[in-house]
């Protein structure tokens, strides 16, 4: 009789919750790994983990950062951060899967910024006061962002790099492992 394979992955969860983590450590704006840790997470969980997971910490996390920081933990705005971080999973398990292709991992961590710069600052224009309901104030917006952005960006490269990378090494050292015991 065949074993039933469990959908559990304690490394890859490790991985994704300790990236999200990191987030509490002061950094630079933007320069974080939440999207990543989301990236991660929807090419390398299973299922539902991969939707939660980054939900959880960002729902965990954001109230503990905006009591160190002086700012409400949820606004309507942290509404829309948290859809752009489930296109991150989306993209995680469509784009990436199981490849370990480093082109194609950092083209994908460059779209996930991409994605959130514009529908973020998208919102910011759309919700907010700050700038005109025109196209001159929607460009405004985004070039108000374009230093987010850069940061955004190499966060993004950065923590998919280690994280994708963290995961294969850790993952053929535990198979190296088992195969050895075997013997």
């Amino acid at each position: 009789m065949q074993e039933k394979k469990s959908s559990f992955q304690p490394l890859a969860l490790s991985l994704t919750v300790a990236a999200a983590l990191l987030r509490l450590v002061p950094h630079p704006f933007n320069f974080t790994p939440i999207g990543s840790a989301a990236l991660f997470g929807g090419a390398r969980l299973a299922g539902w983990q991969a939707y939660v997971v980054p939900l959880l910490a960002m729902l965990v996390t954001d109230p503990i950062l905006s009591y160190m920081a002086g700012y409400p933990a949820y606004s309507a705005g942290t509404l829309v951060v948290y859809f752009s971080l489930l296109i991150y999973v989306l993209l995680g398990r469509t784009l990436i899967g199981r490849s370990t292709n480093p082109w194609r991992i950092g083209a994908v961590a460059l779209a996930g910024s991409v994605q959130f710069f514009l529908i973020t600052n998208f919102f910011t224009w759309f919700a907010g006061t700050l700038y005109p309901h025109t196209a001159g104030g929607l460009a405004a917006c985004y070039i108000a962002g374009l230093p987010f952005f850069g940061r955004t960006v190499l966060g993004d490269l950065f923590y998919s790099g280690v994280l994708f990378s963290a995961y294969t090494l850790l993952e053929r050292k535990t198979h190296v492992d088992e195969l050895r015991r075997a013997a």
